[in-house]
């Protein structure tokens, strides 16, 4: 992909819910909530401290990342939707 984020913003690729509960039921799009899990497919270089230092990313593309529910800026790229966002918004990295 030819898009790179700046700073210490990150670019995510929402994973696929799923389309069944546990017991079976099968949940229409209508009901179902954007998930707040993703893949991070690539990072900026990350922030810089008023000494101008920079603060290395604690996130890498390829991992699978829980952020907020509301975090994020959607966009399309190539027909794809991406999410751009924070480190920040990024509550932790699924092992």
């Amino acid at each position: 992909m030819a898009f790179k984020p700046l700073h210490d913003r990150v670019l995510v690729r929402r994973v696929q819910s799923d389309e069944k509960t546990k017991g079976g039921l099968i949940i229409p799009d209508t009901a179902k909530e954007k998930p707040a899990e993703g893949e991070v497919v690539s990072c900026g270089d990350g922030a810089r401290k008023d000494s101008g230092e920079l603060i290395a990313m604690s996130v890498k593309a390829g991992d699978r990342v829980l952020f907020g529910k509301w975090s994020g800026t959607e966009v399309t790229l190539n027909g794809e939707e991406l999410l751009i966002m924070k480190e920040s918004d990024i509550l932790g990295i699924i092992g």
